[in-house]
């Protein structure tokens, strides 16, 4: 079975969600404070967690630099619904993806198996791959590693999905609802910032072209391309 960590002070919703993750075929411990939570995170126990943002003691973006210090594990923020100032930052120190509270528990398992098919396709023993090469970028997706102008490039595991696939597609434009399908395994729900977040977050780690122009365009009203030259 595959372990949860769920992170909430809200018992209530934790014992409905908990519940329903184990109707679903997952094991779930619950902690209700940002500190147990970060302490039980760092264990190694867990697949993957579940962080509120406005926790006691210790909020969830807070964890999350916590557990991103120590820790390499997927992690899903939940966030009041329209606080986007904290789930953008949860998602620029690295959490996997987030879902706005009120959510519903299916919305909640779906988000979660997309996260950790991820994982999975990123796990030793799948098939081996050639490297993508696109300008001085070079990925080896089957040990989820990058190389920018030949120098270890550090992505998340989610700017790592989505950078894989704009580099499969350089040159090319890549939408919205592609990037979504493909690197985050989940169609692209209204209103979703994350991917723009994530972008520019990529944006900031590669650096600007010689002319001074990104390495990843904004094509409005498309999508996203990576300029190959």
């Amino acid at each position: 079975m595959t372990r949860v960590l769920l992170v909430d002070d809200d018992v209530e919703l934790a014992a409905m969600l908990r519940e329903y993750l184990e109707q679903e075929g997952f094991e779930v411990d619950v902690a209700h404070d940002g500190e147990s939570g970060v302490r039980e995170a760092l264990t190694g126990r867990y697949a993957i967690a579940v962080l509120d943002v406005m926790m006691p003691r210790l909020n969830g973006v807070e964890a999350l630099r916590q557990i991103r210090a120590g820790s390499r594990m997927p992690v899903l923020m939940l966030t009041a619904k329209g606080d986007d100032i904290d789930h953008i930052i949860g998602l620029e120190l690295g959490a996997d993806d987030y879902v706005p509270k009120p959510c519903s528990p299916r919305e909640l398992v779906a988000r979660l198996r997309a996260i950790l098919r991820r994982v999975e396709d990123a796990a030793p023993g799948t098939p081996q791959q050639g490297p993508i090469m696109a300008g001085p970028l070079t990925m080896w997706p089957e040990r989820r590693m990058a190389q920018w102008h030949e120098q270890a490039l550090e992505l998340t595991s989610t700017e790592y999905s989505l950078l894989e696939v704009l580099a499969r597609q350089a040159g090319r434009v890549v939408s919205k609802h592609d990037l979504s399908d493909l690197a985050l395994r989940r169609p692209l729900a209204r209103f979703d910032r994350s991917i723009d977040v994530h972008v520019s977050s990529i944006r900031h780690k590669l650096g600007a072209r010689p002319n001074g122009d990104s390495w990843i365009q904004t094509v409005r009203g498309q999508g996203y391309q990576f300029v190959k030259e």
